[in-house]
């Protein structure tokens, strides 16, 4: 597939109310949108590193520059057959996991519209429906996280996340314990702890948690095998494993029991597939989390969580959840299971597989490069 033009935005999208977690506040989610155009078909991809580098290394002004000034002019012009033959063209360019990230889904997307295929088939997945979780940031007050976790639980969510940092941590995940004994929960720390936080963490286990999601330093593996070696939570990876190799050393090392995958975070679609593929090998369950992208980002991240060992329910949520209106149509909707589930449908419209046209008054509005 030769690529004949690349465009390029960086937006942010106003959420509807704030976005809190261990490293800051977002009143706005800022992404870098990309129309990768290959004669008469484009499509789009999209990656959310955020307004500053917090979440991680990258943030959305970076990853415009990087895309425009380095790495859309090495694909601009080439024949790019497949998403490994885009993966080691941008290998010269070390790191910046979220700007490739922006290159490759579009690519993803571009070969779907080609190929005339649904994303989540090209990708090698056999099912169309998956469940999925129920989120909740740092409040004001506990009544308000405890009112939200109740009507989850009535909307039949089969698991709650909760995010969790200092002032905001043990008092918090015991209210919601105590009033949902029996409630699937887990707590996402991003980064917010060190290794000598241990005492809490087993305390925790007493909690009877799914798992812990990054409790310590974004960058670091080998404290979290000894943290994992001395709780019997598992401990989740995320903002840890940015790459294919940084997963075969976490493996390796046994720093988590779960991993979970973010196509932004890690690289696009190719490296979060061959992440999966790495974590089945080693009979460690995954799940698929996001960036509160628009549907554009969050249609990549439902075709990825039909592969089979994404076995946890993922962070997919509808797009009324976070924005009054979604840049992308049609927006991210949910749909349940037999039981009553909340679930998450893969794309299976043709010619138009996933969800690719932007409303382009909200794009001009919202532009910020």
């Amino acid at each position: 597939m030769h690529i004949d033009r690349i465009d390029l935005f960086h937006v942010a999208m106003p959420l509807i109310y704030p976005w809190r977690t261990a490293y800051g506040e977002d009143a706005s989610i800022q992404s870098v949108l990309c129309r990768m155009v290959s004669g008469s078909i484009d499509a789009w991809g999209e990656a959310s590193p955020l307004a500053a580098p917090c979440y991680s290394p990258e943030w959305a002004g970076g990853v415009f520059a990087t895309c425009r000034d380095w790495l859309c002019p090495a694909v601009v012009g080439q024949r790019i057959e497949s998403g490994a033959a885009l993966q080691e063209r941008l290998a010269l360019f070390k790191g910046n996991p979220f700007a490739k990230a922006v290159l490759d889904t579009a690519w993803w997307a571009l070969e779907s519209k080609r190929a005339n295929r649904p994303l989540h088939q090209l990708l090698g997945a056999q099912r169309d429906i998956v469940p999925v979780g129920a989120d909740f940031g740092v409040m004001d007050r506990i009544d308000d996280l405890l009112a939200a976790v109740d009507k989850a639980v009535e909307q039949k969510f089969p698991r709650v996340k909760l995010k969790f940092r200092p002032g905001w941590d043990l008092p918090m995940l015991r209210a919601v314990r105590d009033r949902h004994p029996q409630l699937t929960i887990h707590i996402d720390c991003n980064s917010g702890y060190r290794l000598l936080d241990l005492p809490m963490f087993q305390a925790i286990d007493e909690l009877q948690l799914a798992m812990i999601e990054q409790p310590l330093a974004h960058d670091d593996l080998v404290d979290h095998a000894q943290l994992q070696n001395r709780i019997r939570t598992p401990v989740c990876l995320d903002e840890s494993v940015s790459d294919p190799r940084h997963a075969e050393l976490a493996l390796r090392l046994g720093s988590c029991r779960i991993m979970n995958i973010k196509p932004g975070r890690v690289g696009g679609l190719t490296n979060a597939v061959r992440i999966h593929d790495l974590c089945r090998a080693a009979r460690i369950p995954c799940w698929v989390g996001g960036m509160l992208e628009s549907a554009a980002g969050a249609a990549h991240c439902v075709a990825l969580a039909m592969l089979d060992n994404f076995s946890y329910p993922g962070d997919i949520f509808p797009s009324s959840r976070f924005y009054h209106q979604d840049l992308a149509a049609p927006s991210i909707t949910l749909t349940q299971l037999e039981d009553g589930t909340p679930a998450a449908q893969a794309p299976l419209q043709l010619p138009e597989p996933i969800p690719a046209e932007l409303d382009k008054r909200l794009v001009q509005k919202f532009t910020v490069e």
